[in-house]
């Protein structure tokens, strides 16, 4: 990517990306379900045709709600579909949750993915990384070099509100779809990942949307939990206080906070020093 691809229009940058598709012939497509992914396996749809398949993973940080909206958007889209499943529990140096943990997440979901698509003959394996996603530490992004898989919003020079603008412009159900990230990130560095952890975040987010909250993260701290939540949704969880402290706590959690800083990506990343940034 240069500055001139940063500079282009959005029209410009869209027709990169199809130019960027077509060249491939045939690709597999990373999909959560997610605003990126379901652009980009949208767009390789309309390049590619029945060449172009998704692949979803189930795991355990991935939850069964993400994982089945997923597979309905693929079956909605009428794209080729892949299920496959990982375990990263399985991974030492995953649980260990020191602050390179997204390396070795993302190092062996794409060795995972690319023993699928030598197996179905797909050349290529492309992800929903865009432009923002560079502007926070993501050790994943190595792994993701590493193991050859391209990110074709980025080579664009598409940011995520030119993937919104442009999914709304296709009537994606995704366009304005709250941004996720696994539920592992919700865990301090250095404090282990185990499946307990994992099952009362998993609740206690799934509460929240129930609600009617919009954007949601649940910070694990041990005995506490960190609601982080968008300003303007801060009153309402004023409101909602008792419900939702004796929810949390029935999932274990003895104290529940509520962030006044509100919502923001990779909050974890805020105590890690400079230098491992």
């Amino acid at each position: 990517m240069t500055n001139n691809t940063i500079s282009l229009t959005l029209e410009e940058k869209n027709a990169a990306l199809g130019l960027s598709l077509r060249s491939l012939g045939s690709a597999l497509i990373a999909f959560s379900g997610g605003v990126d992914s379901t652009f980009l396996l949208k767009r390789a749809q309309q390049e590619l045709g029945v060449h172009a398949t998704a692949v979803t993973a189930a795991s355990e940080t991935f939850p069964s709600r993400e994982f089945d909206a997923a597979v309905k958007l693929a079956s909605d889209m009428n794209v080729p579909h892949l299920l496959t499943e990982i375990s990263e529990l399985d991974n030492e140096q995953f649980v260990a949750n020191a602050p390179d943990r997204c390396y070795h997440c993302k190092k062996g979901l794409y060795a995972h993915l690319k023993r699928l698509a030598s197996e179905h003959d797909l050349p290529y394996i492309l992800d929903g990384t865009n432009l923002d996603d560079l502007g926070d530490y993501r050790p994943g992004l190595a792994a993701k070099s590493e193991e050859g898989v391209r990110s074709l919003l980025v080579e664009a020079g598409m940011t995520k509100d030119d993937i919104r603008v442009l999914s709304k412009d296709l009537n994606l159900p995704t366009w304005n779809k709250p941004s996720f990230a696994c539920l592992s990130s919700r865990i301090p560095y250095g404090t282990p990942i185990d499946l307990e952890k994992i099952d009362q975040l998993d609740k206690s987010e799934q509460y929240l949307l129930d609600l009617g909250f919009y954007q949601v993260r649940v910070r694990h701290h041990g005995e506490i939990a960190r609601l982080e939540l968008m300003p303007q949704d801060l009153i309402k969880a004023i409101e909602y206080r008792n419900s939702i402290t004796d929810a949390l706590r029935s999932y274990g959690f003895k104290h529940v906070t509520l962030d006044l800083h509100g919502y923001r990506t990779g909050s974890m990343n805020e105590a890690l020093p400079q230098k491992v940034i």
